[in-house]
């Protein structure tokens, strides 16, 4: 069983990218679950085997605590954490090969708080991986794809799993836009350039940092571009992680 974790920031498509990716899966007849890890969200593209609403209800929690929406997720983002075992328990039913796992839509909530290590570990760290959600509508400038890769590097080390950066929304952007972004993507040198091109001498040690921070955390790894319409990028995406975990060997379809 392999557990796959989307995060990235809010409207980045994790929702969207669980559904496609689940559904491909099935298409391909691979064994794969959906897990929604996400008490406030309110409509789903798809049925979640496993849905902490079930247990956790956002609007309880405002009602119970007397606390507002934001402050309501952040403590079922912390009560999430204190019922991991329940999840636990949820997950031991069933015998999928992929597990995947829908996250809150504000990243702060899974990755900076405790619910995302305490998750991960409890359910298995060892076979759990993370897919970073980068949205192309934030990338379009060296220093906004350089912001999406540093949530991305920072994301790795707190959750301290193998992590895929996912470029979504391939079909929404401009073709020269698309182009531009993996070229930063492949060539590090390219984006290196572009960014003392946008901050030449005040910002030369600064961007040289990033750039070494990104590189030393294994950051800056392969960009798969996808769509979550035309499941553009979907067999890329499985032959990335069947590489992680099994040196690219194929699943048994069921």
């Amino acid at each position: 069983m392999i557990n796959i974790y989307i995060v990235g920031t809010a409207g980045s498509g994790k929702t969207s990218l669980t559904y496609t990716f689940n559904e491909w899966c099935h298409h391909q007849s691979y064994d794969s679950i959906a897990v929604n890890l996400d008490p406030g969200v309110t409509n789903l593209p798809y049925s979640p085997e496993i849905d902490v609403r079930e247990w956790l209800s956002l609007e309880k929690v405002m009602k119970e605590y007397k606390l507002g929406p934001n402050g309501a997720q952040i403590l079922s983002a912390d009560l999430l954490a204190l019922d991991a075992k329940i999840l636990e328990e949820r997950l031991n039913e069933y015998r999928a090969d992929y597990v995947i796992f829908d996250t809150p839509g504000q990243l702060e909530l899974f990755v900076f708080r405790s619910a995302g290590k305490v998750i991960i570990e409890q359910v298995g760290k060892k076979n759990s991986i993370v897919l970073f959600l980068i949205d192309p509508s934030l990338s379009t400038t060296p220093t906004n794809f350089v912001s999406q890769l540093m949530l991305s590097a920072i994301t790795q080390f707190r959750l301290d799993v193998p992590i895929i950066n996912i470029l979504t929304k391939k079909d929404l952007i401009d073709k020269n836009a698309l182009k531009m972004i993996m070229e930063w993507s492949e060539k590090p040198e390219r984006l290196h350039d572009d960014l003392l091109v946008k901050h030449p001498s005040l910002y030369y040690q600064l961007s040289e940092g990033i750039m070494n921070v990104i590189k030393e955390m294994e950051a800056h790894t392969l960009l798969i571009p996808t769509s979550s319409e035309n499941w553009d990028g979907m067999e890329d995406l499985y032959s990335t992680i069947q590489q992680i975990f099994y040196g690219g060997e194929d699943l048994e379809k069921k």
